[in-house]
């Protein structure tokens, strides 16, 4: 099936908030499920906008623009799901997703919190930009069974291990996860425990809550 890609990218370049939700709920209803959609129609979107800004074909505020109508369509989809019942709590298990210091792009982020949601977890979603000691105290005093991590600049894998260290020490042994656009292309484990989970992708992230949901983390 081909996505709207390119289409759905110049709507959220131009803020047609509208015309970019048009696209969101003729898709969500697909056999592919809402996975798919999140993977191969908003990731590939805004990863056609990195290229489009990367290349001086788009202003830094143009991204901007298609990252604020992006949020709004991922907000509105939430809604939309629980409005419609399609998102369920019949789970104990907790999840906490935050990005590491210094990181902004938290959309990835988002999406996986609504995926974990889907499949029954309790969610919390702290946002970009967390300093270690903030994740520490939340994920201390909430205890969730995993804690998901965002990671999108590579000079800032030496704050990865660090914040995968501290967060695995904690009395509750939470399980890390990490997702992120670099781990396609590159190989973090050295700065992980045997114990973290790397997802490259939301398909990768959604076989392992089809096991972990059922059964014990």
């Amino acid at each position: 099936m081909a996505w709207e890609v390119e289409e759905f990218a110049r709507f959220l370049l131009n803020g047609d908030e509208d015309s970019a939700w048009e696209i969101t709920i003729t898709n969500v209803n697909r056999a592919e499920g809402r996975t798919e959609l999140f993977e191969e129609l908003i990731t590939k979107s805004l990863q056609h906008i990195g290229y489009l800004w990367e290349t001086d074909q788009i202003t830094v505020a143009d991204e901007h623009l298609a990252t604020s109508t992006c949020e709004y369509i991922l907000a509105r989809f939430h809604n939309y799901m629980k409005r419609e019942q399609k998102i369920r709590q019949f789970s104990e298990k907790k999840a906490l997703f935050l990005c590491l210091e210094n990181e902004q792009h938290d959309i990835g982020l988002k999406m996986a919190s609504q995926l974990f949601e889907e499949y029954g977890w309790k969610t919390r979603l702290l946002g970009a930009n967390l300093p270690l000691e903030y994740a520490l105290k939340s994920a201390s005093i909430w205890e969730p069974h995993v804690i998901g991590l965002s990671f999108s600049i590579w000079y800032h894998a030496e704050i990865l291990a660090n914040y995968i260290k501290a967060l695995e020490e904690l009395p509750h042994k939470p399980i890390v996860i990490v997702g992120g656009r670099l781990l396609s292309n590159y190989d973090f484990s050295s700065y992980c425990s045997d114990k973290t989970r790397l997802f490259p992708s939301l398909i990768e992230l959604k076989a392992w809550l089809m096991e972990h949901s059922k059964q014990g983390v």
